[in-house]
């Protein structure tokens, strides 16, 4: 895979890679993935997950027949979100860098010793474990037809 630029876009993707690229451009920039996965829990809409485990990375395309980037999923401690290294963060500090970046509104789940923050707008969630965070997701929707929707705040 060619090294990553572990910079968080909310609404745009990771670095270089950018949310509408369809996979096989982006299979051939960055590679075949460790692991493959095939998700078709919805019949209007197919999702391939691209799982990338020595970068920490998972990107996610959705389509029927294009697919395109429509989710990143990342636990490289590199990540960076307005400019701050975001991975092992308490939830208070990850609350603060939103609120700072005009993220106010947010739901928060719990299940056992896992603790999800999740901001709609950005399609934006955070997993923490023990108080820290473990990993993140963010993406855009796509639409039938396939083009991307994105949600501002």
């Amino acid at each position: 895979m060619s090294v990553i630029d572990f910079e968080i876009s909310p609404n745009v993707g990771l670095g270089s890679i950018k949310f509408g690229t369809k996979m096989e451009p982006f299979i051939k920039q960055f590679g075949e993935p460790d692991e493959l996965e095939n998700i078709d829990e919805d019949e209007e809409m197919n999702t391939t997950v691209l799982h990338y485990w020595e970068n920490g990375l998972s990107v996610f395309f959705v389509g029927l027949e294009d697919h395109l980037l429509a989710g990143i999923e990342t636990d490289n401690p590199k990540s960076i979100l307005f400019g701050e290294k975001i991975m092992e963060k308490p939830e208070s500090e990850i609350v603060g860098l939103m609120k700072k970046n005009g993220y106010e509104a947010f739901e928060t789940e719990a299940e056992d010793n896992d603790k999800r923050l999740s901001f709609d707008v950005s399609m934006m969630d955070f997993f923490f474990r023990d108080g820290k965070l473990i990993y993140m997701n963010f993406g855009v929707f796509v639409d039938d037809e396939g083009n991307i929707e994105i949600v501002s705040n």
